[in-house]
């Protein structure tokens, strides 16, 4: 069994794109006919720049070697080129294959992959989602209203859902951390005390940001928002610095969680050493793919930490995120987007049910991908996946943050 052939399809959810402007898919084949899926969930270039990248890292390092050496390929990519470092265009490549090849092995063995790591530790995933508007909401005044938010979340709740993801706290820019502005602390609290009113202890509140502060600034929001108990703050810092999360860990008494942006055990590990965070948010078409967040969560777990896999993506990475969460013990949740294009893309084969996930005993990741809607709806834009603003922060008008999510395909 050899992989062979490899295609890759940019698809771009309808708007308004929860999910991001585009999901990069990765389709593997080998020389006895075993076809795989994966998802790369690298943005750092345009997608259509990524397609070679994911050709190169296929070719140089996978293409014509077994599925089963996921260790090997790994070790490959992560020193080509004299690197042995993180790098989030190759490793994000080479994540969505891997993810690929998983999907190979569970189809060639007839089991599902969270069996191949281990077997089922969990029948069960507690799964979180954003808050999103409702029909009836004015999707811009969303982003700027506890009280739309505060009714969204009763919504969730009574969907089942323990736990609601939100993000009130202002833009991030290319500017790197900055100082929040009083207004954005202030409505960063009164997100906060409309939705734990409304939802009372039924729910965990999961304050969401996207490293905009510096950690003095983080401190601050951090410290006004401890009376509302929140599970995490998320990504309070931007990551080019891991060492500065433990200021801000040792300061503020709410449970620091980040990862969306890092990659490999190399990073995250570095954040446990120092105490810089307690819930690790890999994302697995990033962060080195299934077996290297396997090691992650092996590593986490003797610091006591937990992991929580970050989705603001397709359903393969989703699926992917499920399968690692299934086989290990300190999984806390798994962030789940319910869409109509997300379910249909792989035909209801996973679904939130309560605010939980079961897996079936279906071979592979358990999906069933309909290449034809994917294929049905490129990317047509220039855009990245997530783009930073680079207007700083304002301190003497309202900032308006929409979520990250675009409106439209550009």
């Amino acid at each position: 069994m050899k992989l062979r052939d490899l295609d890759i399809i940019i698809t771009a959810p309808p708007a308004p794109g929860w999910g991001g402007r585009y999901w990069i898919l990765v389709k593997l084949t080998t020389a006895c006919g075993i076809t795989g899926w994966g998802e790369c969930y690298a943005s750092s270039i345009g997608p259509q720049a990524m397609v070679p990248v994911i050709r190169d890292v296929f070719e140089r390092h996978m293409q014509g070697s077994s599925p089963e050496d996921i260790e090997l390929m790994f070790r490959r990519v992560y020193s080509s080129g004299f690197t042995q470092r993180p790098d989030l265009t190759v490793i994000g490549a080479f994540s969505g294959l891997e993810i690929a090849c998983w999907d190979i092995l569970g189809k060639a063995r007839n089991r599902p992959v969270y069996a191949l790591l281990g077997g089922r530790m969990n029948d069960r995933i507690r799964a979180y989602t954003y808050l999103y508007p409702l029909p009836h909401h004015d999707i811009a005044q969303f982003w700027v209203s506890p009280e739309m938010n505060a009714e969204a979340a009763e919504h969730y709740v009574d969907q089942g859902y323990t736990a609601l993801k939100f993000d009130p706290a202002g833009p991030y820019t290319i500017r790197g951390g900055h100082m929040p502005a009083m207004r954005d602390i202030t409505r960063s609290v009164a997100f906060c005390s409309a939705i734990r009113s409304a939802v009372g202890d039924r729910a965990d509140l999961l304050f969401g940001t996207h490293g905009q502060f510096n950690p003095a600034g983080a401190i601050r929001l951090g410290q006004a928002l401890e009376p509302y108990s929140p599970l995490w703050y998320e990504e309070p810092i931007p990551p080019d610095n891991l060492l500065d999360f433990a200021r801000v860990a040792q300061a503020v008494r709410i449970p620091i969680a980040t990862g969306e942006r890092m990659s490999t055990k190399t990073e995250f590990t570095t954040l446990l050493r120092t105490g810089g965070a307690e819930i690790l948010q890999p994302a697995l078409g990033r962060a080195g793919g299934i077996w290297e967040m396997k090691k992650l969560a092996a590593i986490a777990e003797g610091f006591g930490a937990q992991m929580a896999p970050h989705l603001y993506a397709g359903p393969v990475e989703w699926a992917a995120n499920l399968h690692l969460a299934t086989s290990i013990p300190n999984i806390l949740l798994a962030e789940t987007i319910e869409t109509p294009f997300h379910d249909a893309l792989i035909k209801s084969t996973i679904k939130v049910e309560q605010g939980h996930v079961c897996l079936s005993d279906a071979p592979g990741l358990g999906i069933e991908l309909d290449e034809d809607l994917a294929r049905a709806h490129p990317f047509t834009g220039d855009g990245l996946h997530l783009q930073m603003q680079e207007a700083p922060c304002d301190y003497a008008k309202e900032n308006h943050f929409e979520g990250g999510a675009p409106t439209a395909n550009e």
